[in-house]
């Protein structure tokens, strides 16, 4: 058995049959799988796919744009099997990615609209509960900075204590508190400095930027929009829109030109597009000599770590992690895992646990064959090859469980694989969760295999080897071949660059290198843009046999990163409801695990005899790590207005207490008010005497719900938490279902 074990790294980082157990999936590991039991899950039903619910008349307006796709996709296989000059290959590539973005905007217009909120109520009750607002607002604000008021911070740390218990607790990992402030060398050697840019544009006389692709898109659509745009115009334009992704620096130069683009705000002249690198340069140090980046990822500090968390959890591989409108934000929280795995050896053990999900997949294949995304239980995914191995299948199922515990509606989910040409520089495999908003489809979350690049970059720059022992069932002899660098020859060959000429070779394929010298008798290589030619009296080759009884692997890494902001955007337009009958009633229907407040505490009347009771019941609820929002304001609650407010910032229970006349000796029956919300329905009955017990009456639940609450009892003269058996006197504990 190999001792590497998976091991997951991680930052403070619709209608169905139901499935009751899990099957086992043989195919996709090699060691035993135990049948275990699973949550109930809900199968979605083709039907109620969002790709796929539309109509026959829906559909002949979509399949000649779905024949265009499969005929551009086939011929792009076409060219690269035949192994095609780049250029044209590019070229295909690019019209491919023109079809696809057609297709796909052509089928979100035709989603039915009442499936998409009103984006600007639910804003307005977010700001109008200070869930966050823009940031240093007094001053006129900065576009996308903002600041989270206590609704908004208690959501947010819900939602990541969610993702800690989830993913963390689950996995057993251990965790590392990584700075902020990354080394420019490092981020050159992993390829952010050249690779994470974009192009910008600026007023020539204020010196305000914009992002190129963005202000000439929101142009072009200004002018569409124009009454005067002929049809010949608008098509010229939405050809530009739809290849915004493929334009060079000096075609965009040209289009602004063309279009005769000005500054929204001033109507300045731009300058030209240049490139932006989207990461935050700074200087460490008085001086200002190291250049310096904030980290535009956590994953950096796991690897350069990676050797010393080896030797801490005794050379095994467990999980390692670091302590880290929200749909673009110059600054937002991330989580992310970095699972380390043999290479050789890509399955999960607790693969069966989630295999038997029903996820809709729309992949690579699928997209460039013009074809809708799949509901597919993801066993099935695996199997077929659609998901490349069981351990990226074993995240997507437990990301998948994780978005919909926290709110995300299962309809608007769904899984999309990166084509080729939108993989990032340092992926072989990547899915996005992708959730349906208001904006279209927003990715949330992005799960990719990362190979073993960060870790080679890394162990290729520094000359410290990154990788774990992994021990060998039996003995084996290996034939080594192993060089020596002549220093002298070297040193006397090139003088001071002789230091990159070793260094080199310290690092390069030795295998290689001698078989160029028994063939040449000399070779060339090329380091930090300098050439050496060196020959067989620089190096001494040596050859002999070695007994391993372990062998040194490269860690493959699985990466799933989530945007805290955008799932919780998400969540906030999945969630957002108004009340039937009564427009000016918004409030968010938040799961009871991430809801800011578990519970309300609202007294009947303002008589000052209930506040010792109130805050009786606060301290309680307190003991015991209940969130909770004591409504002691002016007014009644049969008139309903402070549970509408705690409502509306989303409590998942309501809480009232009242007490009977405290000069009677007899305990005197008790009108009980029952609130259920969307709408607001009152129930009256009166509680008799025999319900001064530790059971509840009808319609009064005594165990709220999702590990939330402790459970309480409803009593007639007394109330009680069950949780510590104390009995408080003179007052009644009714529960309320929020809607």
């Amino acid at each position: 058995m190999l001792s590497l074990r998976s091991a997951t790294s991680a930052l403070l980082r619709r209608t169905g049959t139901q499935i009751s157990t899990v099957r086992a999936v043989s195919k996709v590991r090699s060691s035993p799988i135990r049948l275990c039991a699973s949550p109930p899950i809900r199968v979605l039903s083709l039907s109620a796919c969002l790709w796929q619910n539309m109509d026959g008349s829906i559909e002949e307006v979509l399949a000649p744009l779905r024949l265009a796709v499969k005929e551009q996709g086939d011929l792009v296989r076409k060219l690269k099997a035949e192994n095609a000059p780049d250029v044209d290959v590019n070229k295909a590539v690019a019209e491919l990615k023109v079809r696809k973005r057609i297709l796909e905007s052509k089928e979100l217009t035709l989603q039915p609209k009442d499936d998409i909120v009103d984006r600007t109520k639910m804003e307005d009750t977010l700001k109008r509960h200070f869930f966050y607002d823009q940031a240093f607002a007094i001053y006129g604000g900065v576009s996308g900075l903002y600041d989270f008021g206590p609704i908004g911070c208690a959501l947010k740390n819900n939602i990541l204590q969610v993702w800690r218990q989830h993913f963390i607790q689950e996995e057993q990992i251990l965790e590392i508190d990584c700075t902020m402030f990354t080394p420019e060398p490092v981020l050159k050697t992993s390829g952010h400095v050249d690779k994470f840019a974009d192009y910008m544009v600026k007023d020539v006389k204020n010196g305000e930027c914009f992002r190129a692709d963005h202000l000439l898109k929101a142009h072009l659509q200004k002018l569409m929009s124009d009454k005067k745009c002929t049809a010949e115009k608008k098509t010229e334009m939405e050809s530009v829109i739809n290849q915004m992704d493929n334009y060079t620096q000096q075609e965009l130069a040209d289009l602004f030109v063309q279009y005769n683009v000005k500054s929204p705000i001033t109507g300045n002249d731009l300058t030209p597009p240049i490139s932006f690198n989207l990461m935050f340069q700074t200087s460490v140090g008085p001086g200002g000599n190291m250049q310096s980046y904030l980290r535009p990822e956590t994953a950096q500090g796991i690897f350069l770590n990676f050797k010393r968390l080896l030797e801490f959890n005794q050379g095994k591989l467990n999980e390692i992690s670091p302590r880290s409108g929200l749909i673009r934000v110059r600054e937002f929280t991330m989580a992310e895992i970095e699972h380390f795995v043999d290479p050789n050896e890509k399955v999960h053990s607790k693969f069966s646990n989630v295999a038997d999900l029903e996820i809709m997949l729309y992949s690579s294949k699928a997209q460039t064959s013009g074809q809708s995304a799949q509901i597919m239980r993801l066993g099935d995914a695996v199997e077929q090859g659609v998901i490349n191995n069981s351990v990226l299948g074993y995240f997507i199922g437990r990301i998948y469980l994780y978005l919909v515990k926290v709110g995300v509606a299962k309809d608007k989910l769904s899984f999309r694989q990166h084509m080729d040409n939108k993989m990032a520089h340092y992926a072989c495999d990547c899915w996005d969760a992708e959730t349906k908003t208001s904006y279209g489809w927003i990715e949330i979350v992005g799960c990719a295999d990362r190979s073993c690049y960060d870790l080679l970059c890394h162990a290729r720059a520094t000359k410290v080897p990154l990788v774990a022992e992994k021990p060998l069932k039996e003995p084996k002899v290996v034939n080594v071949v192993q060089f020596e660098p002549n220093k002298g020859a070297i040193g006397k060959a090139y003088k001071k660059d002789a230091k990159l000429a070793m260094e080199y070779l310290a690092i390069c394929d030795e295998c290689y290198i001698t078989e160029l010298l028994n063939e040449n008798g000399d070779f060339t290589i090329e380091t930090e843009g300098k050439t050496f030619k060196l020959t067989k009296d620089m190096v001494n080759v040596k050859r002999f046999q070695k007994t391993l009884h372990v062998e040194e692997v490269v860690p493959n890494v699985i990466e799933p990163s989530f945007s805290i902001g955008r799932i919780m955007h998400s969540i906030f337009e999945h969630t957002f409801r108004i009340r039937e009958g009564d427009e000016q009633r918004m409030y968010f229907s938040f799961p009871a695990t991430v809801a800011p407040y578990k519970c309300s505490v609202l007294p009947l009347s303002q008589n000052q005899e209930f506040m010792p009771f109130v805050q009786e019941l606060s301290e309680a609820l307190t003991r015991n790590g209940v969130s909770h929002k004591v409504d002691d304001s002016s007014g009644s609650i049969v008139n309903a207005p402070p549970y509408s407010r705690t409502s509306s910032m989303r409590c998942s229970r309501s809480s009232y207490t009242s007490h009977p006349d405290e000069g009677s000796e007899t305990p005197e029956p008790i009108l009980s008010k029952k609130l259920f919300v969307n709408p607001i329905v009152w129930s009256e009955e009166t509680l008799p005497e025999s319900n001064a017990s530790t059971n509840a009456p009808p319609g009064c639940s005594t165990s709220p719900g999702h590990g939330a609450l402790p459970s309480f009892t409803h009593l007639t003269r007394h109330w009680a938490l069950a949780t510590q058996g104390s009995m408080k006197p003179s007052h009644c504990l009714n529960n309320a279902s929020g809607g």
